[in-house]
């Protein structure tokens, strides 16, 4: 494990002053990722690069997504502390940290073994706990629901039926919605049991969320 040292801290600085400049604005945001070491969540061939605002890849055909991804999802959360959010897609866990970090419950899904015991190991050795699970995104955590949040960190097809029903009444949505190369990120609030009102917010790339019959095998 690399430390955290006085350049990765300067380097972090000049990465929220990069996010500041692209519109990320919540102050408690800025704060949460220059508290999380994201050089500690990569390979040791990206580790140098690993204050630019660029996605890389971290196994298993995933990605740690950009900063600015991470920084927009979680503003557009609009959470407040002690709310319980659902991660879906846990990735290297750094997108869990920031959330952390925020001052949330976190419950984490992740759909590749390999990720989801990288992650627990690296998130234990960091000091951070979130509830993490391997198991169908698409399923969510209908054990721990309804949850405040939802954040999902991969492209969805669509807005899975068992997430929508997850959803605390007056809870948000972020999820990046569409097929191909390009899916728009959308907020959507559960309004009744039946009524969801939806905000649009532009293009992301995000990997696809995976679902297929072989869910379970050891990735």
């Amino acid at each position: 494990m690399h430390l955290d040292s006085y350049k990765h801290k300067g380097l972090r600085i000049k990465l929220i002053e990069l996010l500041r400049s692209k519109g990320i604005d919540n102050e408690g945001v800025l704060k949460a990722i220059n508290k999380v070491p994201r050089h500690l969540f990569l390979d040791n061939a990206f580790v140098k690069f690993a204050y630019q605002d660029q996605a890389f890849p971290i196994g298993a055909n995933q990605t740690i997504s950009q900063p600015f991804t991470v920084a927009f999802q979680s503003q557009l959360l609009d959470a407040k502390r002690g709310q319980k959010v659902l991660e879906i897609g846990t990735g290297s866990g750094f997108q869990s940290c920031v959330l952390m970090e925020l001052g949330l419950k976190v419950f984490s899904i992740e759909r590749h073994r390999s990720l989801h015991q990288s992650a627990k190991k690296q998130l234990e050795g960091m000091g951070y706990f979130p509830r993490l699970f391997f198991g169908d995104g698409y399923q969510g955590l209908a054990t721990f629901a309804p949850f405040d949040r939802i954040l999902i960190t991969a492209a969805a097809p669509y807005i899975p039926e068992a997430l929508k029903s997850q959803l605390k009444l007056g809870g948000k949505m972020v999820i990046p919605l569409g097929e191909g190369d390009k899916q728009e990120m959308q907020r959507i609030t559960k309004v009744s049991e039946t009524e969801f009102n939806i905000e649009r917010f532009g293009d992301f790339s995000f990997v696809p969320m995976l679902q297929d019959k072989s869910f379970g095998k050891t990735q």
